[in-house]
């Protein structure tokens, strides 16, 4: 079961909650858990989850690079690149790798094969566990632009992992906002759960976040935070739209403090956890509907 936390803005909860549910299911003996932390631009659940790191593998993308002496100077490949990141000058190819998107394009259309694609690091992974919750995360090298593969890249690394362990769920948190970025990493989720607060702000992206969710036919629920700071204005579009409330976190001073320490809120707070254990319990009635035939699933 893959649960991913997402959120049409940043600042609204996303890592207080999903590093709680994470931290919540690993304290089951008899269950394997998967953190995956796909905010790559700013990871900040290993501050929380403080896992032993026991690897730091390379995020690579192919990057073009010329081969002396082939180019022709045809230029195929200067036309074939949507993000002018290559210019050719007489038979010499330049290529910019801050604007390149590692594409491929302009391989595929260098008949006389003066590009090869040579693994260019933009971040790297952070591997390992805090006791039995195994903890993947990325991180873009600052200066770098390519959020989205190092996303791509991370959920890859985590899926890979949970598959190695036989996971039952993979708890990805995801950078915020609507962006590739954020479509990448809850692509193939099983249950979207969108963290929310009662502010103009809040509403008008969450209502973004939906429509995102609604457009890769994933499943999606919503936890309200510091909702008792504004008004009935998100609650009301929940209701319009659909989608299941499945808790709301009242503004609560124990729970900044404990954020601002470094601990997972779930483990000083009752109100976390009993938002983690509904999150759970909706994701496994979730799973189980999912294992009925469709004739069921669509009586029930």
């Amino acid at each position: 079961m893959r649960i991913a936390f997402a959120s049409g803005k940043g600042g609204t909860g996303k890592t207080l909650l999903s590093t709680s549910l994470a931290w919540s299911l690993a304290r089951d003996p008899d269950r394997v858990v998967v953190y995956a932390d796909a905010d790559v631009e700013e990871p900040n659940g290993h501050l929380f989850l403080a896992p032993k790191v026991t690897s730091r593998p390379p995020i690579t993308v192919p990057l073009p690079t010329p081969v002396p002496d082939r180019c022709t100077g045809a230029k195929r490949c200067e036309a074939a690149c949507a993000f002018h990141a290559i210019l050719v000058v007489g038979t010499q190819v330049l290529v910019d790798q801050d604007l390149c998107h590692a594409c491929g394009a302009c391989t595929l259309v260098c008949t006389d094969k003066a590009l090869v694609e040579v693994p260019f690091a933009i971040g790297a992974l952070r591997v390992g566990a805090t006791g039995r919750l195994a903890f993947v995360g990325g991180e873009l090298d600052v200066g770098q632009a390519r959020a989205t593969p190092a996303v791509d890249a991370t959920v890859a690394a985590a899926v890979a992992h949970a598959d190695a362990l036989a996971a039952d769920t993979l708890v990805v948190d995801c950078p915020p906002g609507t962006s590739c970025a954020t479509m990448a990493s809850v692509r193939g989720a099983d249950l979207v759960v969108l963290v929310t607060e009662p502010t103009p702000f809040g509403l008008h992206d969450l209502r973004l976040a939906i429509a995102m969710c609604r457009a890769m036919g994933l499943p999606v629920a919503a936890v309200i935070n510091r909702a008792d700071l504004g008004d009935g204005a998100v609650r009301e579009a929940l209701t319009a739209e659909g989608v299941p409330l499945l808790a709301e976190l009242a503004f609560d001073r124990a729970i900044a403090t404990a954020y601002a320490e470094g601990a997972v809120a779930a483990e000083r707070s009752p109100a976390v956890r009993a938002a983690v254990a509904a999150i759970a319990a909706y994701a496994a009635a979730l799973d189980r509907a999912s294992s009925l035939p469709p004739s069921v699933q669509r009586s029930a």
